[in-house]
């Protein structure tokens, strides 16, 4: 099987130059394929990038569009929709075909005010205050406007509740609405914190948003489907919109998780211990064997027993006949093969693809220089007069570089995980070709990119970047035919634990 690859020219961004976690480079935003169209790269379709005030009116518009279908005030609406974590869809669905007045209850929503007695003290605070300083929700409970505002600081600053901020009347679960809200407070502090909550619940609420990951970033995405995955923001950074790590195609969010959690668990350290030492027969102590002699001596001050390595029997009845040593004894190699053998083996094949993981993760982390001498090349067009244009081409082989870096050490990941059947020999053979060819132009760039004559190299850096970006679409191009055909089958190397 053999993909193509379709180019497109990615969208103008401000890129964000003390962002070090970004896999797309410091000049470049190349990345391999344009992000407004689909193809099998990963590549997500239709995604915008909304700021503080795109994300105020998309609520503003839902809340909108809710109340022309129900005919019900704004207030209303955006409770109907905090209640349904602003999914129209699942929303409408409710409404048409259950009790619309269960649902408006099931929403802790009163559509009219109740008749209450005239106020003239506060059940809170018990003091005396004029009805202009009262205010009354829909439910009833009638309170002093101080007391409202040390409730709503207290929920805002302290708790962190925003959208679902509910009546501080005992008990009541009726929602207080943002107009009400907005009207009580008077601290500007309050006022902003609230602002800010509103936003991000709407966006963690939103199935098809997702905050950008990056330190400070105060961008938004939004998709047109929940499965996209990469996506990239204003400030430059490439990230699943899933899980929020940084792009990982091929391997799956799932499957990631899984990864991170067995590199940075204690479990591997533990696994090595077992695969590599073994116990005194006598007071169980761990003992790593660390010379070529098989007369072991504990070190266990009150136990110093002496025993043979190989088979953990007594070492005095050994001599020179080796005692049990060379006898086998089929129950006791079926209880090894089925421990500390099995426990090597699955060791073993972890460091393999750990090693390969880290190797690219490293040569990622080291490329990021070449961005430093792409510069510097840049400064010495611009200084012979050359059009700057000119050097364009060397910028966008690092960002290739960088992306096919990134793909590579994932797609040991992926590996890692996966059966083996003929789909997934033909992927082991995609990623040598894959590797080779992104080694090759890694090779090249730090050998050649300090040349004097540009136009000399320009036609090499094109084309092995152009191979590079083939290789890297036919595997992933490859892998996700795979997911929709369902031709991947998964093995479980944590089982042992």
């Amino acid at each position: 099987m053999d993909y193509g690859l379709e180019d497109s020219e990615p969208e103008d961004i401000e890129l964000d130059d003390d962002d070090d976690d970004d896999d797309e480079g410091v000049y470049g935003d190349n990345a391999l394929c344009g992000e407004e169209t689909v193809d099998s790269a990963g590549v997500l379709q239709n995604f915008t990038v909304l700021s503080k005030d795109d994300i105020a009116q998309n609520m503003v518009d839902s809340i909108k569009e809710v109340n022309e279908i129900f005919e019900v005030d704004p207030l209303t609406a955006r409770a109907l929709l905090v209640h349904f974590k602003w999914d129209k869809e699942m929303l409408l669905e409710r409404y048409y075909e259950g009790d619309p007045s269960k649902l408006m209850s099931d929403a802790h929503i009163v559509i009219a005010p109740k008749v209450t007695r005239p106020c003239s003290s506060c059940d809170i605070c018990l003091l005396d205050v004029p009805p202009s300083e009262m205010s009354c929700l829909p439910c009833g409970h009638t309170f002093c406007n101080s007391c409202w505002r040390q409730y709503l600081t207290t929920m805002i600053m302290e708790l962190g509740v925003g959208q679902r901020i509910s009546c501080a009347g005992h008990g009541c679960e009726v929602l207080m609405d943002e107009f009400t809200v907005s009207n009580l407070l008077v601290s500007s502090a309050v006022k902003q914190k609230y602002n800010f909550l509103m936003s991000k619940n709407f966006v963690e609420a939103n199935r098809l948003m997702q905050w950008c990951p990056a330190p400070g970033c105060t961008y938004a995405i939004r998709c047109s489907e929940r499965d996209a995955r990469r996506v990239r923001c204003k400030c430059g950074r490439v990230f699943c919109f899933r899980c929020t790590q940084p792009a990982h195609e091929p391997v799956r969010c799932d499957y990631l998780a899984k990864w991170l959690k067995k590199c940075a668990d204690d479990s591997e350290t533990s696994h090595w211990i077992h695969a590599n030492t073994k116990e005194c027969p006598k007071c169980k102590a761990t003992i790593e064997k660390n010379g070529g002699c098989n007369h072991m001596v504990c070190r266990n001050q009150a136990c110093k027993a002496e025993f043979c390595w190989v088979c953990l029997g007594a070492w005095q009845p050994h001599g020179a006949s080796w005692y049990n040593c060379n006898r086998y004894a089929e129950k006791d190699a079926e209880a090894a093969r089925g421990s500390q053998e099995e426990s090597r083996k699955a060791l073993e094949r972890y460091l393999f693809f750990c090693d390969r993981y880290l190797n690219h993760l490293r040569s990622e982390n080291l490329e990021k220089k070449l961005y430093t001498a792409v510069k510097q090349k840049m400064d010495e067009v611009q200084n012979s007069g050359l059009p700057w244009i000119d050097s364009q081409f060397l910028v966008q082989a690092v960002d290739v570089l960088s992306r096919c870096r990134a793909v590579l050490k994932y797609s040991y990941v992926f590996a890692y995980y996966l059966e083996k059947n003929n789909q997934a020999q033909i992927f082991l053979d995609n990623q040598k070709d894959f590797e080779m060819a992104t080694e090759a132009l890694s090779g090249f760039l730090e050998r050649d990119i300090t040349g004097t004559n540009l136009a000399m190299i320009k036609s090499s850096v094109q084309d092995k970047s152009q191979y590079c970006r083939l290789r890297c679409t036919k595997l992933l191009d490859h892998v996700n035919e795979g997911y929709e055909k369902d031709w991947w089958a998964y093995v479980n190397p944590d089982s042992r634990q």
